[in-house]
């Protein structure tokens, strides 16, 4: 079934998931700089987490940046230089 107003290509529910997957690995590669992991939980909602065991449970991807600047307990960038340099290395 189609769903209009969601941003994505695909239109049956195996392919929507694939690419939902293929985005949260896609974020989790930026979020290892931090040491920090996100999953999906429910098909819904999303849960952040630190190497300490805190966690954030948030909706909406739009919360992620603050989400893991609050449990990294600093600025967290995407286009920060060290990030990129980091991320070109690994």
């Amino acid at each position: 079934m189609a769903r209009p107003g969601v941003y994505s290509r695909n239109t049956d529910r195996l392919s929507r998931r694939t690419e939902t997957d293929r985005r949260i690995a896609s974020i989790n590669r930026i979020l290892g700089y931090r040491r920090l992991k996100l999953n999906l939980w429910g098909g819904t909602s999303h849960v952040l987490s630190s190497p300490t065991g805190a966690t954030q449970v948030f909706e909406a991807l739009s919360h992620l940046w603050p989400e893991a600047e609050r449990l990294a307990g600093r600025a967290f960038d995407p286009l920060d230089p060290d990030l990129i340099d980091w991320m070109e290395r690994s």
